[in-house]
């Protein structure tokens, strides 16, 4: 649950955009019912299809064997390429905190160094395997989420008292749509956990409860402080810019000693969430090349894992050499497209949930999606809206010096491209089973 958690959230930073953008009101709002739109449905049937095939790669293995081999390929594609514009953020996040403790990292190199720091480090602890980066996370979600607890705690003995401490003038940030697309951003990530499943004690049990859990901790971890900053007066404007909660636990906290103790925490914190999340990611995303190489869909080398902790080390040296590449590029997290992309491989899952019903309604499921048949076809209708919206709003976006929409549409195509390109791997590689795990009669 503690990564899931971090492969998802990573805790409230992140959000100040929402209100911001939206205000109090609607963005809370936004917060709550986001996730019986978007967080309940994808939950839903990554607990069925996690139960019914607790498979190492996760969502991959489920399209490979719903869907065949070519759209399990796009589907290993899209996340791959997701995670190019994602990952690199997180040691940049990483930075962007240590530098408000220490101005000494933003001179020069010492950003990317630091960086590079973060890469390293949870690479190792990868490769020492899943239950260190559980555990690392679990403790990692107590430290961050402590300052967040003291501000809902403190700010109703503040209650209207820093309503003139900001001047800050009223809020005409992203809107309520682009309020929406940033919400769906902080809640997506859910299928991430799969790809590790062979890894997890009791899979068809763990899964569900997992999912479900941390619907309900990710909802709170959002919602909860800000409600609490409502009632101190402090203006939605001063959410502005990422790391505007540093400002906002220093007014609620005051000085101690001539010391801003809360906001340190929250600096502290952020840090933490962003070490945390690219620890968790690390250890999902390197799981697809492992998998895809044992299919024949990628050179065997992938498929190399270490004696001891059955960690994929050479998958996992191969992705943080490439993200590490990534941090002096200094782009900006690209929110709709990221959310197009995501969004289409998470279409494919809910494709999947239907075709595995009708082909294969015998598999043993140890959690089912309400409703059945019907249950499952309705169940990506809220997701499916919201990402075409995600892609209308895409087209208002230049990425590289050309649209959004056609940006993503081609690399989409490239994934087309790199399948036909890499047929010789594939030429003696059969279908999935459908035979496997089927229910005793």
């Amino acid at each position: 649950m503690a990564a899931t958690f971090f492969m998802v959230s990573g805790g409230t930073y992140g959000t100040e955009e929402i209100i911001h953008g939206a205000g109090y009101g609607r963005g809370i709002l936004i917060l709550l019912f986001l996730p019986v739109l978007w967080c309940l449905p994808t939950a839903f049937m990554i607990g069925e299809l996690s139960s019914a095939l607790p498979q190492e790669g996760g969502y991959y293995a489920w399209v490979r064997r719903g869907l065949g081999n070519f759209w399990g390929f796009q589907e290993a594609w899209l996340s791959l390429a997701a995670s190019i514009f994602d990952m690199a953020i997180y040691p940049t996040l990483f930075v962007f905190y240590l530098k408000q403790m220490s101005p000494w990292f933003g001179v020069g190199n010492h950003g990317i160094y630091a960086g590079l720091f973060v890469v390293v480090t949870c690479a190792v602890l990868n490769l020492a395997g899943i239950r260190v980066v559980g555990i690392t996370s679990l403790w990692l979600f107590l430290l961050l989420s402590a300052p967040f607890a003291l501000i809902v705690v403190m700010a109703p003995l503040r209650m209207g008292a820093l309503a003139q401490a900001h001047t800050a003038p009223a809020a005409t940030g992203l809107g309520l749509l682009a309020g929406v697309l940033v919400a769906m951003w902080n809640y997506m990530g859910w299928d991430n956990a799969s790809t590790i499943a062979q890894e997890v004690e009791r899979p068809r049990r763990t899964y569900p409860k997992a999912m479900l859990a941390a619907v309900v901790l990710v909802t709170l971890t959002y919602m909860l402080p800000f409600v609490a900053v409502y009632l101190t007066g402090i203006p939605s404007s001063v959410f502005g810019e990422d790391g505007s909660w540093a400002t906002v636990a220093g007014a609620i906290g005051g000085k101690f000693v001539g010391f801003e103790w809360l906001r340190f925490l929250i600096v502290l914190g952020g840090m933490m969430s962003a070490f945390g999340m690219f620890n968790a990611l690390v250890m999902s995303y390197s799981r697809l090349p492992m998998v895809m190489a044992r299919d024949g869909m990628l050179p065997k080398v992938f498929a190399k894992t270490h004696s001891k902790t059955n960690a994929p080390w050479v998958a996992i040296i191969v992705c943080a050499s490439c993200w590490a590449m990534c941090l002096g590029l200094g782009f900006k997290r690209l929110v709709t497209l990221d959310i197009m992309l995501y969004g289409l491989s998470l279409m494919l899952e809910f494709v999947t949930l239907v075709a595995l019903r009708i082909r294969e309604p015998e598999l043993k499921r140890g959690f089912r999606v309400p409703g059945g048949l019907t249950g499952a076809i309705s169940c990506g209708t809220f997701p499916l809206l919201l990402l075409i919206l995600a892609m209308v709003e895409s087209n208002h976006e230049i990425v590289f010096g050309m649209n959004g929409l056609a940006f993503g549409a081609l690399i989409i195509v490239s994934g087309f491209v790199v399948y036909a390109a890499t047929g010789k791997l594939r030429r003696r590689l059969p279908q999935p089973s459908l035979t496997e795990n089927v229910e005793p009669a």
